[in-house]
């Protein structure tokens, strides 16, 4: 991977107004932080910054900060991200020890077709998308990278499941599930679903149009209507 330099320059003035006036000159607000390093206050070129975060794998890239002519070895803790375009609104940068272990978050990436899937007719449920782990900084994988090709239906593949790369320890509990195959849901037939339906309205316009009765006169009262005439 190629060396990634973010350039930074130290702030003092803070607060939303402030921080409103600094997008709009094209910087992104930030805080500078570590185990020996107290929070310094910070602006940031968008244009820098913005290589640097792209993708799910941001959050485990180290490069270099570089302030006041020094530079230091830095991963991206927090982010706070615009909803719409989806640009950084503020960044936390923490200063990394390359002799000792952290702990942070890292993608997890699916690969391949489950037989559960191809021949089995199931659905891939893709539940735990992202895994704690502890290592050196040097030794921060990209990403975790899941084969899910041998998962059957009522299958499920556990964090105990999953070969940790070299030099990093999976902090996430084993029996948490990554991912497993169910069963598809059978719909209703559509048929069915129109025959109950035809005879609900048919019995609901029955009982809407209620019997007429023509009332006349009997046989006995027309004979004596005629002999009056």
């Amino acid at each position: 991977m190629p060396e990634v330099v973010v350039t930074a320059e130290s702030r003092s003035e803070t607060g939303k107004n402030a921080n409103r006036r600094l997008r709009q000159k094209g910087f992104v607000p930030a805080v500078f932080y570590g185990a020996r390093q107290e929070a310094v206050s910070l602006a940031v070129s968008k244009r820098e910054l913005i290589p640097v975060m792209r993708g799910a794998e941001h959050r485990t890239s180290l490069f270099d900060l570089e302030l006041a002519g020094q530079r230091r070895k830095v991963i991206i803790k927090e982010t706070q991200i615009e909803p719409i375009h989806g640009f950084p609104l503020h960044v936390d940068f923490y200063e990394v020890a390359l002799d000792k272990p952290l702990e942070l978050s890292v993608h997890v990436e699916l690969t391949g077709t489950p037989v559960g899937v191809k021949t089995q007719g199931g659905i891939l449920d893709f539940i735990t998308r992202d895994i704690d782990i502890e290592c050196l900084p040097m030794d921060i994988p990209e990403k975790i990278v899941v084969d899910v090709s041998e998962l059957e239906i009522g299958k499920h593949l556990r964090v105990s499941d999953l070969t940790p790369p070299q030099g990093v320890r999976f902090v996430t509990e084993p029996g948490v599930v990554v991912a497993h195959v169910v069963e598809r849901r059978e719909e209703a037939a559509p048929a069915a679903e129109e025959a109950v339906a035809a005879e609900a309205g048919a019995e609901a316009a029955g009982a809407a149009e209620p019997e007429v009765i023509k009332k006349g006169k009997t046989g006995a009262e027309q004979a004596t209507a005629d002999e009056e005439k």
